[in-house]
């Protein structure tokens, strides 16, 4: 199972996400109470290994910007949620960098397809509500079948394993239900989700 910690900080949060087994970590670059600057997320790449993958987190910035944002801060992967485009797609490639496209469950039917990126992420239809939804009607979706996506909203140690099962899941997404409070991670919570998520079985 995939697994991504995202609205990452500190160094200290790194660190706890990367030795309990993440496969990549998210900082978020956007208006949030989790933003960092392009100069502190390059600082807390120090504590990203190269085994895995550190995530830039754009929401409705023009591509042009978030790719100047992200080469800033040293990033060579992207997420970008908001309204995006076949060619927003291409564009992140032809700047040579890697691409998360982030979708909500209440997207229009064409936005599920391979538009070419490199991970397809799907929140729930409101996200950053921090509430589960049904992740069930995701597996429903033909469009999915064989390929690499994340399921994200509302998922906790405690749910991730039956969420993932549910969703016919390749990787999973967490943020809020890593936190002791909105945008401060705590560790035991990184920990248990990370362990649980990696214990369910992968698709």
């Amino acid at each position: 199972m995939f697994v991504k910690v995202c609205g990452l900080s500190t160094p200290e949060s790194v660190r706890e996400a990367v030795d309990a087994g993440a496969d990549a970590v998210g900082f978020v670059l956007t208006a949030s109470p989790r933003v960092v600057s392009p100069s502190q997320a390059a600082s807390l790449l120090a504590a990203v290994p190269a085994d895995v993958s550190p995530i830039g987190v754009f929401r409705d910035e023009p591509v042009a910007d978030a790719i100047a944002i992200a080469r800033a801060a040293g990033l060579h992967w992207i997420q970008l949620h908001g309204t995006r485009s076949r060619g927003d797609v291409a564009t992140v490639h032809d700047a040579g960098m890697k691409l998360v496209r982030a979708i909500t469950m209440g997207a229009a039917q064409d936005e599920f397809e391979d538009w070419g990126e490199d991970l397809l992420l799907i929140d729930a239809a409101v996200p950053g509500s921090g509430e589960s939804w049904d992740y069930a009607s995701v597996a429903a979706l033909p469009v999915l079948q064989g390929r690499h996506w994340v399921l994200a909203g509302g998922l906790d140690a405690a749910n991730v394993g039956a969420a993932a099962a549910a969703a016919h899941a390749w990787g999973v997404d967490v943020s809020s239900g890593v936190e002791a409070s909105r945008g401060v991670k705590d560790p035991a919570k990184i920990r248990a989700f990370v362990h649980a998520a990696k214990a369910a079985a992968t698709v």
